[in-house]
């Protein structure tokens, strides 16, 4: 499956963006999803997932409460609605697939897109 994220762009902080993940090239429902974010100088973390068939979600503890994953199968689409954003919240976000159920770890998603630019300005 071939994932292009979008979405991303400047906003003040207290704003709003949804990023959205557009999948091709495979059966969308077969895949759980996330969103991961990586800042310079820093790792690759986890921010969301959806699960594969219960739709069950999860978020990091940093973005719970401010931040929805969701999934549309029918439109093979990924979205990330990201409300009362935080300068922390700066990074290049992206998406990610794999067959397994669920994933909370980077290392547990073989598909990545190419990831968006998300700047908060204080």
């Amino acid at each position: 499956v071939q994932l292009q994220a979008s979405g991303g762009g400047l906003v003040q902080a207290g704003g709003s963006l949804r990023l959205s993940c557009a999948a091709s090239g495979g059966t969308f429902g077969i895949y759980s999803l996330g969103w991961f974010r990586q800042a310079p100088g820093n790792e690759r973390e986890f921010v969301a997932a959806i699960s594969r068939i219960t739709r069950t979600t999860y978020y990091a503890d940093s973005v719970k409460g401010r931040f929805t994953i969701s999934r549309d199968n029918s439109k093979n689409t990924l979205y990330l609605q990201m409300n009362s954003l935080k300068p922390d919240d700066t990074s290049v976000y992206y998406c990610a697939a794999d067959r397994r159920e669920t994933g909370l770890s980077r290392n547990d998603y073989d598909y990545w897109g190419q990831g968006t630019q998300v700047t908060v300005s204080s």
